[in-house]
């Protein structure tokens, strides 16, 4: 008996991971015959857990919504305060929780039934949190959209506008969410323009319906966080530099954030920061606010324009009473 429940807890799983599975499919991950995997079926239906079968070839198992929440997991009040809460986790970027709070968001609403869906939906619409957000936040109900079609290897369509308003459309083969402290972004195959690309996900407004089913690729790589940083902090940028930060690692990743630029350990007392920014001048500020002794590897321009910024930073404190100079 023990065993038998704890196949049910690894069915009822593996049906709340993924949007379809085929017989011979939870055969193989279950390690059992099809013929006991449609008896471990029929015992969550006894339970109460509406999964749905969809009979022929492409057909499979899928779990769904029922008239009430399946038992064992929560009532309908802790679902809604639940649900309430991960929904508020994923909007206003509760540090070390938004990418969970949206896996398992996507999980809830998907077996949520629709009347605590509408309690849910009431208390998001007339509720006015007090809570310090960034001016770009991503809806939670896009984020949970983008990971469904992560889970389900489904292709997604949206409108996606660059940095200057400008909107486009996009087909593409979603990978994953990458989260950093202030923004979300989706990893994904964009088709039209045959490579991988990474799109801010609150630049996203989706445009279903989407599909059809896709074959994942083998991802761009590795340390997808890495590879979302240097995007982000210098692929996506007309100016990119390197320069040497004179303090260890450890302390200038305290203070750089996986946005603004990559770091590389190079000695005990030293590393390398490679950053991008919109023009030399803006590069300048950036690094000099970082707040650390520095000295620019690359490109030269980058040396001159410091130059430039101190002689006139020295002129400005040795003017006396501020008076004009005809300096450039």
């Amino acid at each position: 008996m023990l065993e038998t429940s704890a196949r049910l807890l690894r069915l009822l799983s593996l049906l709340q991971a993924h949007r379809e599975w085929s017989g011979p499919e939870l055969a193989d991950r279950l390690g059992v015959t099809a013929r006991t995997v449609r008896r471990d079926v029929e015992r969550l239906r006894e339970l109460g857990y509406p999964v749905h079968a969809t009979p022929g070839t492409g057909g499979g198992y899928q779990l769904g919504a029922g008239a009430e929440l399946p038992p064992l997991l929560l009532d309908d009040d802790e679902a809604v305060a639940v649900a309430v809460g991960l929904r508020t986790a994923a909007g206003h970027g509760v540090e070390g929780i938004g990418e969970s709070s949206v896996r398992a968001l996507a999980k809830l609403e998907q077996v949520l039934p629709g009347r605590l869906r509408r309690r849910v939906g009431a208390l998001n619409a007339f509720t006015v949190p007090m809570l310090r957000t960034p001016a770009d936040r991503v809806d939670p109900a896009v984020l949970t959209e983008l990971a469904n079609a992560c889970r389900d290897a489904e292709r997604l369509r949206f409108e996606y506008r660059d940095h200057a308003g400008a909107a486009t459309r996009r087909t593409v083969e979603p990978h994953r969410l990458v989260c950093t402290e202030r923004r979300w972004y989706l990893v994904a195959w964009d088709l039209d323009r045959d490579g991988w690309r990474t799109f801010r996900a609150d630049r996203i407004v989706p445009k279903p319906p989407h599909g059809p089913r896709f074959t994942p690729r083998e991802p761009p790589a590795e340390d997808l966080a890495a590879y979302v940083a240097r995007g982000v902090s210098t692929g996506a940028y007309a100016t990119e530099a390197t320069v040497r930060l004179h303090v260890p690692l450890a302390e200038a990743a305290a203070a750089v954030g996986i946005a603004h630029g990559v770091l590389t350990a190079e000695g005990e007392h030293s590393c390398l920061l490679r950053t991008g920014a919109h023009t030399l001048d803006v590069m300048v500020i950036h690094v000099a606010m970082i707040g650390f002794e520095f000295e620019v590897l690359d490109p030269p321009e980058l040396a001159d324009r410091v130059r430039v910024l101190r002689d006139r930073l020295s002129r400005a404190l040795d003017r006396p009473g501020g008076a004009p100079s005809s300096a450039p």
